[in-house]
């Protein structure tokens, strides 16, 4: 049986070949001038009787997301509801309600009032970072009981009900103010991180059809009752296409309890849309369950799914749906959504250097996508049911239109809370439907939701927010899509992920795992892939190599800096020619997994093409002032001959960073990489040397680090060492060049450290979760940022580590090659049996998290490790693996992070928190050369995140930065008399 992606287009098409298809397709479709004239009486309705004031028309209106105000009340509905403690709820509540200036007089009295209430209650809140006296504390507390109380009202607009009798009992009384209502119950929560949260949302989605199919007609059409939407993230916690095949084996029989009952009482059970690089896992699992649809209760036509007009190939999907359909001799019903992933997809195309992106750029693009997608569902009425979920009053009224020249049954939908005002009017129709996608769940767990659905239409180019916005004209609100959607060469709103740096560099390529035709080259060079043998040097080579590298340092610091930087850029252009074989040595070699090999040869390539740019930038002679009859200039140059000093944990990106940057400033260069990894290094070089860098100005010097690396740095020649690896031999290395003859030699050292994060209650635990499994355990911990100490508020400490717990139990150890491993070996059995001793010491001095071993271990494989220590001071000690220290902590954040810097190391500093103040604070605090907010610790991109530490954790400067180059460079002022040669001839003719 073939897979989706043998139907679907590749997703990363150019925009403007996709929107000239869209617009080829609406042809003759579409009178949009009758549209638009029949949306107007509705829009004038809703302006002239707008909805109550916690509406989200009526919300926008008066704080709209682009203002400080909107964004203070959508951080604190985000935040405040899960913070246990009554500090941190203070700080939160000053820190968002002080950004933003609510005495301004609002339009609505109900607004006036709230805007009155909130200003005067931020007289009684602490100012950012100070502590309040007992009477102002009093008063806070009180201003944060009323803040909640607020944040918990709005939460009733958004959440239908917190269980899902409350949600049916709140349907029941909708239905009785509009009769053409149906609800498709959605039971809140995002994506399981454990399989305690997979189970517990499968029987929360269990029980909320029980309770539905109590209420429910099994006579009637699924269309005719109420339905449920679930979440497949949420019921698998591996729910990723690494994982295919258990996904497959575990989460369809899941999926299918739910769809047995569903069918058994006549219910729409619809699977939710979600990220791009899940689509194609997605349609695997409903084909899955199509079939034993098909097995088992083809009569039932209430399976379906949501298909998102925003991806590039919504259409050919909606396609492939319905001869999946056809094929199984089935109808589904299908929900058309805008989408709500877009600024993800947009940064996930950017970051992993994709060729395009999958989702449209530009609104207008995505609502003529909606528009083809719709007539392309009413196309097919024999394999598709129709369900359109849309607040827009211009795209209702089109597919009314589209829908009743082709008398296809449909219906459409509307989220609870949202586009009231609209579906107020267009209801009076009663031979219309609706069905209201309905949240259920406690108020706690609908930030995630909430903040989605707000951000989604709350952004200005939306139709809610302009609806509330009288400003905007009815001839803008109800402009034809079609007429905004001109393809062009340029269509894209924003640069594509290639041109994410401008003019300045490309950005590096990459490949997308999810992909079948970007996956296929890696696996192909892996198959046929032989390491080569690196025949190892002395430390009498090194005293030859050191003298050729002398000689050739003239003549290659002559050469002129744009010629070096030429040669940087051709060194790039073939490392991107040779990914996929890089990749594979990369896995091969180093043990590195896929994602993480593609990572490192964009890394590489990144580093060339940055130094090649900075160095014609630092280089370039710089005019100084001075007295007239004067002229002075200041002018870099090449030191020497450099000794490289590369560690096996990046044998490719910081080998060819700490080269590049030599070469690009003049200097010749002594390479030694570690003993691990001699093959990617020495395919590196001869990379760099095809592409012209001369053979004695780069040689590479295999060999132990305690010979052939000590005799290149007691070479006396040498005028300078960069090392990256662990704190003891840098100092060995200080020590040797010290102890030298002869001129004082420059050591640019990058070094580990017991990077820390800290977690306060305010911090949304599955984002901490991500956050601390990929940053501890990612790599099997051997990165220089990785995460050793989890420093978490006592508050939210337990449920946040159970969590963890649960995550880093779902991890897969196996071969690096596999696309499903997560878990790869240490590097070799010299590294196994350090982390060995340290995990000792650790079973006797702390409490273990997790447990120490697993039944599918394997040579040089240690599993994820945790323990709670007691103390931040007793942790001592770096440890290269995936070890985890957690220690739980109260009181003031900036104590933690003194005791953090009282470590002496300062690499990398994560920070989760919502308040935002206090973030700034924290990282003003800290001594760490990177810190990290909200997000994960590892992965600094050239250019981007300049990455090297201080104290413990290295000498600065940061590679991949602006102050990088300097460093490597002799500097030289020319001073001339012009006087002694006849004055200066422009004040003469001035």
């Amino acid at each position: 049986m073939p897979r989706p992606q043998d139907h679907l287009p590749f997703p990363y098409r150019p925009e403007a070949g996709v929107l000239a298809h869209r617009l080829q397709a609406l042809q003759g479709a579409l009178d949009w001038m009758a549209a638009a004239a029949q949306a107007a009486p509705w829009v004038r309705s809703v302006r002239d009787n707008p909805p109550p004031f916690w509406a989200m028309e009526s919300l926008l209106k008066e704080y709209p997301i682009s203002s400080a105000e909107g964004l203070a009340l959508m951080r604190l509905a985000e935040a405040l509801l899960r913070v246990p403690d009554a500090e941190t709820a203070i700080a939160l509540t000053a820190d968002q309600l002080g950004r933003a200036d609510f005495d301004g007089a609002a339009d609505s009295t109900l607004a006036r009032l709230s805007s009155t209430a909130i200003a005067m209650s931020k007289h009684f809140l602490p100012s950012a970072g100070s502590e309040p006296g007992l009477m102002a504390k009093l008063g806070a507390k009180t201003v944060v009981a009323a803040t909640l109380r607020a944040v918990q009202l709005l939460g009733r607009q958004f959440v239908l009900g917190q269980t899902i009798e409350e949600g049916m009992k709140e349907a029941a009384s909708a239905r009785k103010r509009q009769a053409n209502l149906r609800f498709s119950f959605d039971m809140l929560g995002e994506g399981a991180r454990t399989d305690e949260d997979a189970l517990r949302y499968l029987a929360s989605y269990q029980q909320a059809i029980g309770a539905i199919a109590r209420q429910a007609d099994p006579a009637r059409h699924p269309g005719q009752n109420d339905g449920i939407s679930i979440k497949l993230s949420a019921l698998h916690p591996r729910y990723e296409d690494a994982q295919h095949e258990r996904v497959m084996r575990e989460l369809v029989p899941r999926v299918w309890t739910l769809c047995e009952a569903a069918a058994a009482a006549q219910l729409n059970l619809t699977i939710d849309a979600e990220e791009v690089d899940r689509l194609e896992l997605s349609l695997d699992v409903f084909e899955a369950l199509a079939t034993r649809v098909a097995q088992h209760c083809p009569q039932w036509q209430g399976f379906g799914l949501a298909l998102q007009a925003y991806q590039t190939r919504a259409v050919e999907l909606i396609e492939h749906v319905a001869l999946l359909a056809r094929r199984h001799r089935l109808k589904f019903m299908c929900r058309l959504v805008k989408g709500a992933y877009w600024d993800a997809e947009i940064k996930r195309a950017q970051e992993l250097g994709l060729p395009g992106y999958p989702v449209f750029t530009q609104k207008p693009h995505t609502d003529v996508s909606y528009l083809a997608c719709a007539r392309a569902m009413l196309e097919a009425p024999d394999a598709i049911h129709p369900q359109f979920a849309t607040h827009n009053a211009g795209t209702i009224a089109a597919i009314l239109q589209m829908a009743s020249r082709q008398s296809v049954p449909f219906e459409l939908q509307r989220l609870h809370g949202m586009g009231e005002g609209i579906y107020r009017e267009v209801l009076k129709n009663p031979t219309i439907s609706c069905r209201v996608y309905a949240p259920v769940g406690a108020h706690r767990d609908l930030l995630a939701y909430l903040v989605r659905r707000l951000l989604e239409n709350g952004a200005n180019s939306s139709f809610v927010h302009q609806l509330a916005d009288e400003s905007v004209g009815m001839d803008e609100l109800l402009v034809s899509p079609l007429e905004r959607s001109v393809p062009d060469a340029t269509p894209s709103a924003l640069p594509l992920p290639k041109d994410l740096y401008g003019a300045s560099r490309p950005n590096s390529p990459g490949l997308d795992l999810a992909v079948a035709a970007h996956r296929e080259p890696l696996l192909a060079a892996h198959a046929a892939l032989v390491v080569p043998h690196v025949a190892e040097t002395s430390a009498t080579d090194a005293s030859v190599a050191a003298d050729r590298a002398q000689q050739a340092f003239a003549g290659w610091n002559h050469t002129p800096v744009a010629e070096r930087a030429a040669v940087l850029r051709r060194a790039a252009d073939a490392m991107q020619q040779q990914l996929p074989s890089l990749c594979a040595l990369l896995v091969k070699e180093a043990h590195k997994g896929w994602s993480d090999a593609i990572a490192e040869v964009r890394e590489a390539i990144d580093f060339l093409r940055y130094y090649a740019n900075d160095a014609e930038r630092v280089m370039a002679p710089q005019a100084l002032p001075g007295p007239t009859g004067e002229s002075n200039t200041l002018r870099l140059e090449g030191r020497g001959v450099w000794v490289c000093i590369s560690p096996w944990n990046f044998p490719l990106a910081i080998f060819t960073g700490q080269v590049a940057a030599a070469l690009a400033t003049g200097n010749t260069v002594l390479a030694k990489p570690a003993e691990q990894t001699p093959a990617i290094a020495q395919v590196a070089v001869a990379l760099l040397h095809a592409a012209g860098v001369p053979a004695d100005a780069l040689q590479l010097l295999h060999g132990p680090g305690e010979t052939v690396g000590a005799a290149l740095v007691a070479q006396p020649g040498v005028a300078g060492v960069v090392f990256t690896g662990s704190t003891p031999v840098a100092k060995l290395i200080q020590r040797a060049l010290a102890a030298k003859d002869g001129p004082i030699v420059p050591l640019i050292a990058e070094t580990g450290g017991i990077n820390a994060m800290l977690v306060d209650s305010t911090a949304l635990p599955e984002q901490v979760a991500d956050a601390v499994v990929q940053s501890a355990f990612r790599s099997a911990g051997q990165r220089c940022s990785a995460l050793r100490l989890l420093c978490v508020h006592e508050a939210v400490a337990d449920g946040v580590i159970a969590m963890i717990q649960g995550a880093a139990k779902e991890l897969v150890a196996g071969d690096p090659a596999d696309l499903a491993t997560d878990l790869v070996p240490v590097i070799d059995a010299e590294a196994f049996d350090g982390i060995a001793r340290h995990l000792q010491r650790l079973q006797a001095q702390a409490t273990p998290l997790l447990p120490s071993d697993r039944a599918d271990a394997a040579p040089h494989r240690v599993p994820p490790q945790m323990f709670e220590v007691r103390s931040i001071n007793e942790v001592t000690q770096e440890i290269f693996g995936p070890v985890l220290q957690v220690v739980r902590w109260s009181g003031d954040p900036m104590a933690v992070v003194r005791q953090i810097n009282a470590l002496g190391y300062g690499l990398t500093l994560g920070i989760q928190t919502r308040i935002d103040s206090r973030a700034q604070a924290l990282a003003g605090a800290a001594r760490v050369g990177n810190v990290y907010v909200n997000r994960n610790m590892i992965g600094a991109v050239v250019g981007v995140q300049p990455f090297g530490g201080e104290g413990l954790s290295g000498t600065g400067p940061k590679a991949g930065g602006p102050h990088y180059l300097l460093r490597f460079c002799a500097e030289q002022t020319l001073t001339i008399n012009t006087t002694a040669a006849g004055g200066n001839v422009a004040l003469f003719t001035g």
